[in-house]
């Protein structure tokens, strides 16, 4: 039984753990947007894919092409890829036939209806997100969800014109025995294999798809300033989600990159980095991995998101009169960086 000194003790603890955490939550609230009107109503894609009658295939392919007339053709031939969709084709009725009688895909697809039997939560989230959004891009359009698997294809969330689709099996949990059982799957990877990093991928995709990167890419600089962006339209559509899931981190990275970030920032000033325009060198900055090539151990991957995401929260600390739509709009990166005169100490 517990003592009343040690209750005592525990709720001290616990005062002073809500006090740090109200001053970490600290600046603006978030908007109310209850009264934000979407519709979020996942389609188990999914399901019906496995509900098809193997012996016959091209009727019931026909019918689920007539349920999702834009998605059926990119999952089979971008997602999938088992080539030109056509419902009439004897190599995708071929290549169909033997993935939905595979023996491993059937078992991966019943561990996913197992997990994810109840999508609640997931459209609970989505839909205040969404709610988020449209307050801050009032034209944006609910897209339509639907579900998916790809054979752990590592597709976790892809839009295609108005549909956000969700590849639940690459949020089975991170002791998912499958993940583990591919080599090209590394352990940073598979921890973010989890159902708390749907909502955030799915916002991730969508504001690449409002806000798509120029081809070129540009320098290292620009290319920060704009995942920076990226992760402050996240900030904005997910104000209760913990940033270590919305930038991939683990604690222990977000903690390492705040307590070395003049270290970080000198790193590129004296390396002369920022205005680099070799993408490789540039890959070893903004590309995922377990942790950033030249940095001291404890650095995340991905490190240029960290940069790019203070960079721009130093200008909108400044611009204050500014909503998240006029930031995304700014063409010009160089704008956002000599304005927020970044200079962390």
């Amino acid at each position: 039984m517990q003592s009343y000194t040690n209750i005592h003790t525990r709720f001290s603890w616990l005062l002073l753990a809500f006090l740090a955490f109200a001053a970490c939550k600290s600046g603006p609230r978030a908007p109310d947007v209850s009264n934000i009107s979407v519709n979020v109503s996942p389609e188990r894609f999914d399901s019906a894919l496995f509900t098809l009658d193997t012996n016959h295939l091209q009727p019931g392919l026909q019918q689920l092409h007539a349920a999702y007339p834009m998605f059926l053709p990119v999952y089979m031939t971008d997602i999938m890829n088992l080539g030109a969709y056509s419902d009439s084709s004897q190599q995708i009725l071929q290549q169909l036939h033997l993935f939905l009688t595979n023996k491993d895909f059937r078992q991966l697809q019943v561990a996913v209806k197992q997990k994810f039997g109840n999508l609640e939560p997931v459209k609970k989230e989505l839909t205040q997100a969404f709610q988020y959004t449209k307050y801050y891009f009032p034209k944006f359009r609910t897209p339509q969800v639907v579900t998916f698997i790809s054979g752990i294809a590592n597709y976790g969330a892809v839009t295609m014109d108005t549909i956000l689709g969700i590849g639940l099996d690459m949020y089975m949990g991170e002791d998912f025995p499958p993940y583990h059982m591919i080599e090209d799957l590394p352990d940073y990877m598979i921890r973010r294999f989890s159902p708390e990093y749907i909502t955030a991928n799915c916002m991730q995709v969508l504001e690449q798809q409002m806000y798509p990167a120029g081809r070129d890419g540009g320098h290292l600089l620009s290319q920060m300033i704009d995942a920076g962006r990226q992760q402050y339209f996240l900030d904005k559509v997910l104000p209760n989600t913990a940033d270590t899931i919305k930038l991939g981190y683990t604690k222990a990275q977000l903690s390492w990159c705040y307590d070395n970030e003049q270290m970080i920032w000198q790193f590129f000033i004296q390396n002369n980095l920022l205005y680099n325009t070799d993408w490789q060198e540039i890959s070893h900055f903004m590309g995922d991995g377990p942790a950033t090539q030249g940095m001291p151990e404890g650095s995340p991957g991905k490190i240029g998101n960290f940069v790019g995401w203070q960079i721009v929260k130093k200008y909108m600390d400044k611009h204050p009169e500014l909503s998240l739509q006029q930031l995304m709009e700014i063409k010009d990166q160089m704008q956002i960086f000599n304005e927020a005169k970044y200079r962390p100490k």
